[in-house]
């Protein structure tokens, strides 16, 4: 996935409907946590066996997917907003929790 292009995306869909007063930190960190609400309940109820099994029937699968790219999407977005480098910042994630987590033994 091209970050880059995601993001020159998200701001031209934004652009064309005049949505980025709407954009602020508050609103996209608020809707990143409905959506992640939502990816949560498909699962709500399910065993560790029947959550494992989901992504094996197609329409659950695809309201997976569709409730994971929202999430992404309003990360993105927050990261724009915010003027987070996300490469950068997963890649300092990884290495601190390399240090704070390493391998046993």
């Amino acid at each position: 996935m091209d970050l880059s292009a995601l993001q020159a995306q998200l701001r031209q869909f934004a652009d064309e409907r005049d949505w980025h007063a709407f954009h602020t930190p508050k609103n996209l960190s608020t809707a990143l946590m409905v959506e992640a609400a939502e990816l949560a309940e498909i699962f709500q109820w399910m065993t560790p066996e029947q959550s494992d099994a989901a992504s094996s029937d197609p329409a659950t699968r695809e309201h997976i997917g569709e409730e994971m790219a929202d999430v992404l999407l309003y990360l993105v977005q927050m990261a724009m907003r915010t003027g987070i480098d996300l490469n950068a910042a997963v890649q300092d994630k990884l290495a601190k929790n390399a240090a704070k987590y390493p391998p046993p033994g």
